[in-house]
């Protein structure tokens, strides 16, 4: 795929952030928000990039914002939202807090291996799978919708009974998927820079 309007690109700026304790796309890391990253990391896939999310701070960025459509139904309601919202039946979607995120690991491992065949395809590494890492088919809409009427809110488990890939990453470029989620998380990030 080249930069044009067959994909689109979503990142999900919701949650509780619970564990960090502060709006985790909007935290500094190395001079930039982590959104700020994530955002340059799409940049030479896409010009159609969204953020869901409901939060006004984020409009400083310049991108669109979508509300999600059913709240606090976490990354299944924001994936639902982006689904409903997109124009392009495959879609990028990505948590805000993967400051290390690349484009070249989002091309590699993403844009490359994406086959029409299959509805997901998202990334691992050695010891776990990062499903907001991944690619989104339009077509999924309504499973998503179904889950969320279900109250069924765990992504793994919906991704079990959809047509996924999981694309195994090189060990050079695990750093990559790091999400960071909890302040300990934060602290080693910094300290590892």
């Amino acid at each position: 795929m080249n930069k044009e309007d067959t994909i689109s690109a979503y990142i999900l700026c919701g949650g509780t952030n619970s564990r960090m304790q502060t709006e985790k796309g909007l935290i500094i890391y190395k001079g930039k928000t982590f959104i700020d990253w994530v955002i340059d990391a799409i940049k030479p896939i896409t010009n159609s990039i969204f953020l869901v999310t409901r939060n006004d701070d984020y409009k400083k960025f310049g991108y669109p914002l979508i509300p999600d459509t059913y709240p606090n139904k976490g990354p299944v309601g924001g994936i639902y939202t982006a689904l409903l919202h997109t124009n392009t039946d495959t879609n990028i979607i990505l948590s805000c807090d993967i400051p290390k995120i690349t484009s070249s690991v989002l091309k590699t491992y993403l844009v490359d291996k994406f086959d029409k065949s299959n509805t997901v395809l998202y990334v691992a590494d050695n010891n776990r799978t990062y499903p907001l890492i991944g690619l989104y088919s339009k077509k999924l809409v309504t499973k998503f919708e179904t889950a969320i009427n279900n109250d069924h809110l765990k992504l793994v488990r919906l991704l079990e009974k959809i047509n996924c890939k999981c694309v195994k990453t090189k060990p050079e470029d695990y750093n990559a998927l790091q999400n960071i989620n909890t302040i300990e998380e934060l602290k080693i990030l910094i300290k590892n820079t």
